[in-house]
């Protein structure tokens, strides 16, 4: 069952079916080192077939006679061999470079906006591909280099790296093309509107996944045991929701995430409680390692992180070392644009079903009014000294009013007579007062 106060007055029922490799996927996406260890197997595979294919033209070659063709293919490889060399070296120097620009962006992008977006930059496709590719071509390079033979006899030569060379070459061009793709991304990761831009659209993919779909709740059986988390302290990024399904449908039961993804666990805290059946006894060891516990919350499930996270960046700006109001009005932009998209979405119980349509996983989410005191709490608390942020607000709320629901008005309300408190006590002149309060999208403009 939701927990009390936590669901908007409009809820709903949302149905999902599991996808088996979503977790897997999400946790390999937030590290660094999957990335260029698939790039360094591929390039010692690419090399191996580069040099297996070399040594097949040169045997065709010698069985038919044409001598003259191999001379040449020797001339070709021993011109490229400068080339090669030149690359296995150049490489080390792009690879440092591309960690270096790494290294200041991410230091930056924490001090000036949040530590939690850090994380956009582990999982940027540019920069793992670039990294990646930067390794394979160094170590493609390598290889091409050990192939080379001192015997330049046409008739004798074993092998010749002429397709390996010609790869490797072309491998340095997609290089730098990709070096060109990276400065390009993280300049664009460096500025905060595009970073804001980002985490809104990942809110909405998270949103995506949680589409609504008509129908009542069903009412639970009464709970007969519940599961302790056994692992590490620390926040529970997601769950593995088809093994779960899984596991529900074999023993006949309803489980039900009893934290919220964001949540901290630690060891002993009850983290699913069983409906129906016998008990939790044989369901114990079915259920390990369905629970992710990590050092930092995540997008994957969590329906809240994106406003967390635009909430957090229009803290530091409005914070008296930065002292940037314009950052706290564009995040705010974004704090509306989400929830003027779940203002209408059924909120409070995602429910995901087996192949049959039976229910076999309850998990709460945020309701309406916790999502909106998430986005708007903190920085009301912190923009009573600045009009341009308070008179975004009062539009904010004003649009947001327009396009909910009668039962979902209360928190705007509330927020909207909060705002005008605080700007009265932190503001004596009347005019300031009547131009802080006034509704402005644009903050001041």
């Amino acid at each position: 069952m939701p927990k009390s106060g936590q669901a908007g007055a409009v809820s709903g029922l949302v149905r999902r079916r599991p996808r088996p490799l979503s977790p897997l996927r999400e946790h390999l996406r937030d590290t660094f080192w999957f990335a260029p260890a698939v790039g360094l197997v591929g390039a010692a595979v690419l090399a191996a077939v580069a040099l297996f294919l070399d040594s097949l033209l040169i045997e065709a070659l010698q069985r038919d006679g044409d001598y003259a063709t191999v001379s040449d293919l020797i001339d070709i490889a021993d011109d490229t061999k400068t080339i090669i060399t030149t690359v296995g070296s150049a490489m080390l120097t792009f690879i440092g470079v591309v960690f270096s620009i790494s290294l200041v962006a991410l230091q930056m992008a924490s001090g000036q906006m949040s530590p939690r977006v850090v994380r956009l930059y582990v999982r940027s496709r540019i920069t793992k591909c670039t990294f990646a590719w930067f390794l394979a071509t160094f170590l493609f390079a390598l290889l091409v280099q050990a192939s080379y033979q001192g015997d330049t006899d046409p008739r004798t030569v074993e092998t010749v790296p002429f397709v390996s060379s010609i790869a490797c070459v072309l491998m340095v061009l997609v290089s730098l093309g990709l070096f060109v793709a990276y400065v390009n991304s993280t300049l664009r990761l460096m500025r905060v509107v595009h970073v804001i831009d980002h985490i809104a659209r990942e809110s909405f993919r998270v949103l995506d996944r949680h589409a609504a779909a008509g129908g009542p709740a069903p009412e639970l059986a009464p709970a007969v045991a519940t599961v302790a988390h056994r692992g590490r302290a620390g926040v529970l990024r997601d769950v593995n929701i088809a093994r779960l399904v899984r596991v529900a449908r074999r023993y006949g039961v309803v489980l039900r995430l009893i934290p919220r993804i964001g949540d901290f666990v630690v060891p002993g805290t009850p983290v699913l409680a069983v409906h129906g059946g016998a008990g939790a006894g044989p369901l114990t060891r079915a259920l390990r390692r369905t629970v992710s516990v990590g050092v930092e919350r995540t997008f994957h499930q969590d329906l809240g992180f994106g406003l967390r996270q635009l909430s957090d960046i229009a803290q530091r700006a409005l914070s008296p070392a930065v002292n940037d109001p314009t950052t706290a009005v564009q995040c705010l932009d974004r704090i509306v644009q989400v929830l003027a998209g779940v203002v209408g979405r059924p909120l409070g119980v995602l429910q995901h079903c087996d192949r049959q349509g039976a229910v076999r996983l309850v998990q709460d989410l945020p309701g309406w009014p916790d999502l909106v005191d998430l986005g708007f709490t903190e920085i009301r608390g912190c923009a009573t000294a600045a009009p341009q942020v308070t008179r975004r607000l009062m539009a904010a709320l004003e649009d947001l009013t327009a396009l909910a629901p009668p039962e979902r008005r209360a928190p705007l309300a509330r927020h909207r007579v909060l705002l005008e408190q605080a700007v009265e006590r932190g503001t004596p002149e009347g005019a300031d007062r009547a131009f802080a309060l006034r509704p402005d999208r644009q903050g001041i403009g």
